[in-house]
């Protein structure tokens, strides 16, 4: 009996001795495994692979990763490998498909700085309807050191009597390492310092179609490796094989080809090896997988995500479209009118809309200047394209840029995505730049430069982008005065004053306040569910009476709030006397008959047949289209030739 072993075997006899009271198994087996999984020399970890929560750590692993500067409690295994999570997430779903992996993709990083070599194995297990994966960590420096250490124990202790022995040892450890080799998973192969190939094991072969003795001792380059995924040549120089045994290096690649015996491509990730002698460099040994489903996948989630990127970039554009369809719907309404301001405006529109040419409208809060704008990009080429508000007023300062430019990722704090802007979403049609009065002087120059170029950066990022716009302005400003004191760019002016449009006030077309009043009456009712009260001759001329600041949005919410408080079918309008310094606006006055400001058949015949006359002489006679007096004045031709045939007048 070996002198060595005998206190070792006495002792485990001892043990089974005092071990004579049976024990539960189930309860056996749960405190054995916890003991053992605590007590394992080599860091473990027990982690949720959906969640990435660590359930459980050894002793090994918490004194490993606590070295590191890292403690584990209540962390996720993602926290571990900050910089290898894409390679994590593909361990950890080969782990699921196969129920174990192996790799040493994931890096860990002493707290001096240096990468450690070291081999994750993960084991996938299910234990009361939960699955979780045993992740073990093998230093392979550790592991290699131990190798030599235990080498030289046993020369040492053998001595030349047992080199017989040692023999024998090296032919078991060969033979087990062709055991290992065969059963690898992973494609393995050696070659020698020319090139020709020593051994292949049989994954390998599986995995390129050859037979062992097809490959060994012919030039492995040149079989399998001699082109890369697009078909070019790869010459050997630039092989990380070939460099692996003839500058010493270890290689690793993660997305090459391979060729089989077939003559078909296989995506493979691999690691060469140099194999050394005494110092000297031998060879190398390459370990291989085939990605080929693992790529595919990736690359079909790419597609995915890229598709969903423009999918989503796409929706943001006609959401932000439709918002403004819904805006436009809301507050659109044909300009009502016939005064002459009215008739000169809508000329305007008709001379300018069939033209790209840039348009600002100015004139006081309130007398419809987007509807203005409206019209004009309506009665345009581009009507089948978006118009775009942006409201300048209503803009921080600091966001001007991104607003209108759009930015891009990570650009600025809080640009958690990619973000399109205004002038990109109306590419192939029109913005409406409301208030352009309001722009910052120092972001003004950028904005002269789409106009001039129709070119722009997001903010964030350095590719140019082209668009297709129409610049329609508005503001109730005096821009000139604000380029004589310096905060508007005279230059940027220019190129806004292409066409101006002046929009009147109220107080100065009393005229139309008839028409509006009505309309305005009509479309509330309508929306608030309203019985329609009746609109007097008197109510007519108090509403002249007023010098109206705030135009015709102000003569709306004043109709609205009478309409809403009217009692008996009457309307009253309670409106503040007009100011001392304002100028009582000249009357157009319906005719009144009786002292409640009624109107006689007669009299509303001759009132309705003057307001046909003025829209067919402000359209030149025509009646039916777009810019016809039929349009004008909100209803059908068939309608407005019935009218006029009734009311016995002559088309101009």
């Amino acid at each position: 009996m070996d002198e060595n072993l005998a206190p070792m075997r006495g002792t485990r006899t001892a043990a089974r001795a005092k071990s004579t009271t049976p024990v539960d198994p189930s309860h056996l087996s749960g405190s054995v495994l916890r003991a053992s999984f605590d007590k394992a020399p080599d860091p473990s970890l027990i982690v949720d692979p959906f969640s990435g929560v660590i359930q459980r750590a050894n002793r090994a692993a918490r004194e490993f990763f606590r070295t590191s500067g890292i403690e584990i409690a209540g962390h996720t295994i993602d926290q571990l490998y900050p910089n290898a999570r894409g390679v994590l997430h593909t361990f950890t779903e080969e782990v699921l498909d196969r129920g174990y992996a192996r790799t040493r993709n994931l890096e860990l990083v002493a707290p001096t700085g240096e990468t450690l070599r070291v081999e994750h194995l993960a084991v996938a297990a299910t234990w009361n309807d939960a699955t979780f994966m045993t992740l073990s960590i093998i230093d392979l420096s550790a592991l290699d050191q131990r190798s030599i250490d235990d080498e030289a124990n046993t020369y040492h202790r053998a001595g030349i009597e047992e080199w017989r022995r040692v023999e024998k040892y090296f032919r078991e450890i060969e033979r087990e390492n062709q055991l290992i080799l065969s059963a690898a998973g992973e494609g393995i192969y050696g070659v020698n310092v020319q090139g020709i190939t020593t051994f292949l094991n049989p994954a390998a072969e599986e995995m390129l179609g050859y037979d062992a003795g097809e490959l060994v001792g012919k030039g492995m380059h040149e079989l399998i490796h001699y082109h890369r995924h697009d078909g070019s040549a790869y010459p050997v120089e630039e092989c990380p094989i070939y460099n692996a045994f003839q500058q010493g290096i270890v290689n690793t690649v993660d997305d090459e080809v391979f060729w089989r015996k077939d003559g078909q491509p296989i995506r493979v990730e691999y690691t060469s090896t140099p194999i050394l002698d005494s110092g000297a460099v031998v060879g190398a040994v390459i370990v291989f997988r085939d990605i080929s489903e693992r790529k595919e996948n990736e690359e079909k989630l790419k597609t995915t995500l890229l598709e969903n990127a423009r999918l989503r970039e796409r929706l943001e554009m006609e959401n932000a479209y439709l918002q403004e369809e819904i805006l436009s719907h809301a507050n659109h309404h044909s300009i009502l009118g016939s005064s002459d301001s009215i008739a000169r405006t809508l000329q305007q529109i008709d001379l300018v809309a069939t033209t790209d040419a840039n348009v600002l409208i100015t004139g006081e809060s309130g007398t419809g200047k987007e509807l203005v704008a409206r019209e004009i990009h309506q009665a345009s080429h581009r009507k089948d394209r978006p118009l775009i508000r942006v409201n300048c007023a209503a803009i921080p300062r600091e966001l001007f840029e991104s607003e209108f430019f759009g930015h891009a990722r990570g650009s600025f704090t809080g640009a958690l995505r990619d973000r399109i802007g205004r002038f990109e979403l109306a590419d192939g049609g029109t913005i409406f730049l409301d208030e352009v009065g309001e722009i910052p002087l120092d972001l003004q120059s950028k904005l002269l430069r789409v106009l001039q170029d129709q070119r722009f950066e997001r903010v964030g990022e350095e590719k140019t982008r082209s668009v297709n716009v129409r610049v329609i302005a508005a503001t109730n400003r005096d821009l000139e005065k604000e380029v004589a004191a310096g905060t508007f760019r005279e230059d940027l002016y220019f190129r806004l004053n292409v066409f101006p449009i002046e929009c009147r006030p109220l107080r100065e077309r009393v005229g139309d306040i008839p028409i509006l009043s009505m309309h305005f009456l009509e479309k509330c009712c309508v929306r608030l569910n309203l019985s329609a009260p009746e609109l007097t001759n008197a109510n007519i001329e108090a509403l002249k009476r007023y010098s109206w600041p705030g135009n015709a949005r102000e003569l709306q919410n004043v109709i609205e709030r009478a309409a809403i408080l009217a009692q008996h079918g009457k309307l009253h309008f309670d409106l503040p006397s007009p100011r001392k310094d304002t100028p009582t606006p000249p009357l157009e006055a319906l005719p009144i008959t009786d002292a409640d400001g009624l109107l006689t058949a007669a009299e509303m015949a001759d009132f309705e047949a003057n307001n046909i006359r003025k829209a067919l002489a402000a359209c030149n006679g025509r009646v039916a289209g777009e810019t016809g007096a039929a349009a004008r004045l909100g209803m059908k031709p068939t309608t407005l030739y019935s009218r006029i045939k009734a009311l016995s007048l002559k088309e101009h």
